[in-house]
This record gives structure tokens, C-alpha cells and sequence, in this order.
């Protein structure tokens, strides 16, 4: 009870230090990379040589590795990719096809009206994912540490995986018959060689200095805003920070789409995942015939 107590005090004594500096309405611009490990060892096995596993693995970094721009006030925010041009041949096939196809599309969080909702796009149709912004239990430690000028303090929580978080994926270990139900309930299967955990730990740094309850991605709802985010194999670490530029963006929900709740949406691309594993199973019959 100490422990929780003294978390808050600290949060509270840099949060009545930062009030002043902001004014009632303010925006900010939080710019964040993530990376995330990519462990090959163990896939393909012998029908993969070591030089083809280095070359999915650098396509599924290229794939993982981006750039993000969170543009925030008090209540609302959007996080969407940095815009880049994709080097000649990086995309169409394989990973690059799938990357595009799964990868988030802008997000927008409204901590006031606990909105969430991202813009996606899905072989060539649009979707608006709709759901109430999902509220991790976090548990606020005492530990801190500086990110660029800031003071940042340690949070953490359990978080359930979405099934199509790719960056959580990883060889399914191969087990008995005997072990299959017993596993069955650890993991979420979405193909028939890679697992999802269904929970990780998260692992946040946030800043006080500042007060909002916003951060990268579906996270948030910590007293100031998170800079760095560690789950499982990914960092999403917050690089550069403009607080009240002279542009000012505007914040809004996005609206073209067809809407659908996040099960909705995981539905469909199970089904066209479906679709394209049994197109390709009977290409490799007729091959054989």
C-alpha cells in the first residue's frame, strides 16, 4: 500500500510542477519507431537454408519497423504511419502483400467519450474498425528513468493479444497428440505452423510532464503520456516530441468504411485467409499430379 502510495505522490508532484506549462487547450506531435526481433531459428528447417531465412527475416523487419506520428490534445488523438516511399519491388508479394493488407491503418482514441476507432484497408476494401478503447490495469511502479528531456515513470500490465498481431507470432512448437489440448488453451493457432500468445506483458514509460492519458497505438490511460512501450518482441520508443506547434492539425474521427467491430473484421480476414491456403493447396495437387 506504501509502494502504490508513494507512485502517486511522486505522479502528483510532477503533475502540479508541469500544469503550468501548458495552457487549457494544447496539441501536441509525438513522434514514435518501432522495432521488433525477429527469430528465425527453427522455421523451415531443413528445407530452408540459412541464407532464405536471413532473407524473410529482413523482409518481415522492413515489414515491422516503421515509423509513427501520434497528434494529440486532452481528450482525442490519431496515430497513424509516417508517410514513406517504399523502395522499387518492396511490396505485391509474399510478406509485402500480406504486410500492407494487415498492417494498421490511422487509429483514432477519445479517452472522453472511450472511442476507438481505426481506419483500415483490406485487399482493396475499406473498413472502419469500431470498439470502446479497451482499458489495460495498469500497475504503477516507483521506478523511473530519462527519455530526451523527460522525466518517465515504470508502468506495466497484462494485455490479450489480437489473433493477427503478427509481431507477436512464433514457430508453433511441435508437441505430442497427447499435448495438443492441453496447449490448445495457451494459444490462439492462426496457420498451421505459427501461434499467437492469446497474453503479454507490457512494459510503458510515461511522462507526466505531460498530463494527458494518451500514447502509441491502442495504448493509453496512464497520467501523462507514454513514451516508450516494450510487448514481447517489439519497442515502440517516442523519438522527437513538438508540443503546441504553430500548425495546429486537426483531430477528427475517421468516417469512410464499412463498419465493423474488431471480431468482425478478424472474421473476414480469417475467411480470405482460408480462401488463399486452399487456392495454394490446390495448386500444389495439381503440381504433384
Amino acid at each position: 500500500m506504501n509502494f502504490i502510495n508513494k507512485a502517486y505522490q511522486i505522479v502528483l508532484i510532477v503533475l502540479l510542477i508541469s500544469s503550468a506549462t501548458y495552457a487549457q487547450n494544447f496539441q501536441g506531435k509525438a513522434y514514435y519507431f518501432s522495432k521488433t526481433s525477429v527469430d528465425m531459428d527453427g522455421w523451415g528447417g531443413r528445407k530452408m537454408s540459412e541464407d532464405q531465412k536471413k532473407q524473410i527475416a529482413d523482409r518481415m523487419r522492413s515489414m515491422f519497423e516503421k515509423t509513427y506520428i501520434l497528434t494529440f490534445d486532452r481528450e482525442s488523438s490519431t496515430y497513424k504511419e509516417d508517410e514513406v516511399l517504399e523502395a522499387p519491388g518492396g511490396g505485391g508479394r509474399g510478406f509485402g502483400m500480406w504486410g500492407s493488407s494487415l498492417s494498421s491503418g490511422m487509429q483514432y482514441k477519445n479517452v472522453k467519450s472511450q472511442q476507438f476507432l481505426q481506419d483500415q484497408e483490406f485487399f482493396g476494401k475499406q473498413f472502419l474498425i469500431s470498439d470502446s478503447l479497451t482499458q489495460l490495469k495498469w500497475q504503477l511502479g516507483t521506478e523511473t528513468k530519462q527519455i530526451g528531456q523527460y522525466l518517465c515513470m515504470k508502468a506495466t500490465a497484462i494485455k490479450k493479444v489480437d489473433e493477427f498481431d503478427w509481431r507477436s507470432m512464433r514457430r508453433k512448437k511441435p508437441s505430442k497428440s497427447s499435448d495438443v489440448k492441453k496447449d490448445s488453451t495457451k494459444t490462439t493457432n492462426i496457420s498451421e505452423d505459427i501461434e499467437i500468445p492469446k497474453e503479454i506483458e507490457v512494459t510503458a514509460w510515461y511522462t507526466p510532464q505531460i498530463p494527458v492519458s494518451q500514447g502509441p497505438g491502442d495504448f493509453w490511460g496512464l497520467p501523462g503520456l507514454i513514451l516508450e512501450v516494450n510487448t514481447d518482441k517489439t519497442t515502440i520508443l517516442c523519438s522527437k516530441i513538438i508540443m503546441n506547434p504553430k500548425e495546429k492539425d486537426v483531430i477528427e474521427a475517421p468516417e469512410k468504411g464499412d463498419v465493423v467491430s474488431r471480431k468482425e473484421y478478424n472474421d473476414i480476414v480469417t475467411k480470405k485467409m482460408e480462401e488463399m491456403r486452399s487456392m495454394y493447396r490446390g495448386r500444389g495437387n495439381q503440381r504433384r499430379k
